[in-house]
């Protein structure tokens, strides 16, 4: 039979520079500091302080903003496993974590005064300070950021995006569409940021894009990302010999009824090109009409290619020969459509 030899925990000093010189009653207990000499040292003109509940910081002196994000982290997680667990049971979300990752579009942190923090649903955890506790019934997920456990970029969006509506941000005028558009294009942009679907399956979640501010932010975002997307694929035919398609034409049966508006078209090869046919979207009652025009098109013999910008950026080359297959190939047994260009 064979002995786990228990863990020793880090020494106080040792954990102290880990954590910034911030640490829990637990930890301190953990390491024979005994409750008395806690509140002898956090005494007026003393060594150490009390920021919340359980939570200290070793030192005089005014916290740094990174103490105190150490110190709204370690308050909601202290109740997980003993010792250092610090990443259990908590992750730092909202403007807080979007400022760790060093957003620009959000304050940075030294003016970053609240501190969201994204717990268990079934944790009992007040709102402390200047922390609040937001739940969740999913499985909390974490990335690394100065150490601190952090919510992945597009769920802290969302998480900030819904404080702001919390607080009557959008109301008060205090965060206007500008703000809105350039905080979801930096998710998108910045280094280790988010895709497009899982924005938007973040703002879904949070029930976001019921809001109109928010969904004429993602309209505007997605119309730019597919523009963008057709000027490349435009370039792309014309690179590989091929006539520029029709942007956007409306495709009906002989009798007038409706087809498709497909996003381009090459009437004499009918061949349609559909860009983030799954993103752009944001209701179901569209994202069916979308699919029942798609599916209107390949029922009647129109080849339909679905190329979705972030393969367009990374596979260009591979975009390329794959809309001169089609159009080379064309479509099968096409019923006779009526074209008009919108």
């Amino acid at each position: 039979m064979s002995y786990r030899i228990p863990q020793q925990p880090a020494s106080l000093e040792e954990l102290a520079r880990r954590q910034q010189n911030v640490v829990t009653a637990s930890q301190l207990r953990a390491r024979g500091v005994p409750a008395r000499m806690v509140s002898e040292h956090c005494r007026s003109g003393g060594p150490w302080q009390r920021l919340l509940p359980r939570v200290y910081l070793l030192q005089d002196g005014a916290p740094t903003p990174e103490q105190r994000m150490w110190a709204a982290l370690l308050y909601a997680a202290q109740n997980g496993p003993a010792g250092d667990g610090t990443r259990e049971g908590a992750v730092i979300t909202g403007a807080a974590a979007l400022a760790l990752y060093g957003f620009v579009s959000v304050p940075r942190l030294p003016a970053v005064l609240g501190v969201e923090v994204l717990v268990p649903r079934q944790r009992r955890l007040r709102d402390a300070g200047q922390v609040r506790i937001r739940r969740t019934e999913r499985e909390l997920e974490a990335r690394s950021v100065h150490g601190l456990a952090v919510a992945p970029v597009a769920r802290a969006v969302a998480d900030a995006i819904s404080e702001w509506a919390e607080q009557g941000a959008f109301d008060s005028g205090r965060v206007g569409p500008g703000l809105l558009r350039a905080l979801l294009r930096e998710a998108l942009l910045a280094r280790g940021g988010c895709t497009v679907a899982e924005l938007l399956a973040e703002l879904a979640e949070a029930r976001l894009l019921e809001a109109p501010r928010v969904r004429a932010a993602v309209d505007e975002l997605l119309a730019a990302r597919r523009e963008a997307a057709f000027t490349e694929l435009v370039a792309l035919a014309v690179e590989r010999g091929l006539p520029l398609p029709l942007p956007g034409p409306e495709l009906r049966m002989r009798g007038g009824t409706y087809i498709a508006v497909p996003d381009l078209y090459w009437p004499e090869a009918a061949v349609a090109v559909e860009v983030d046919s799954e993103l752009r979207c944001v209701s179901e009652g569209e994202a069916a009409w979308v699919r029942g025009g798609q599916h209107r098109m390949e029922y009647l013999g129109v080849r339909v290619v679905y190329v979705g910008s972030a393969r367009l950026a990374a596979e260009r080359d591979a975009v390329g020969d794959e809309l001169a297959q089609a159009y080379g190939t064309g479509g099968e047994d096409v019923v006779e459509l009526v074209v008009s260009e919108r």
